[in-house]
């Protein structure tokens, strides 16, 4: 009982501490961690691909914005000026005609519920 060592109320034998390494083949070690390296290379690209996709697509979207607010910024300068663009005009006229269809529509249909009340 020379060799061991009592700590703590229990006996500790001398030799090794931890986990024992397991008789790993070196080789598919090596291997393994180049394919685990292979993976994550192609995932890294896939996420740069999608990300780079992203920005452009929302580059792309903000030339449209800014194209529509010059659009607006000369729409706003010649109303200053007293004059009505043909698109304004355009819009004004197009809703006036949805208007104006909803409207006979309407009536249309109430024409059409009042001639069939009055029938018995």
């Amino acid at each position: 009982m020379d060799d061991s060592k009592v700590v703590g109320g229990k006996v500790k034998k001398p030799g090794k501490r931890g986990r024992k390494p397991a008789k790993i083949d070196l080789k598919a070690k090596l291997e393994r961690s180049r394919q685990s390296a292979r993976e994550c290379r192609a995932r890294k690209k896939l996420r740069y691909q999608y990300l780079e996709e992203l920005v452009s697509s929302r580059e792309r979207a903000i030339c449209a914005l800014r194209e529509e607010l010059e659009m607006y910024k000369q729409w706003c300068m010649a109303m200053d000026q007293g004059k009505i663009p043909s698109e304004i005009k355009a819009l004004l006229t197009g809703e006036e005609q949805g208007k104006a269809q909803q409207n006979s529509t309407k009536l249309a249909k109430a024409g059409k519920t009042e001639t069939n009340s009055s029938n018995p």
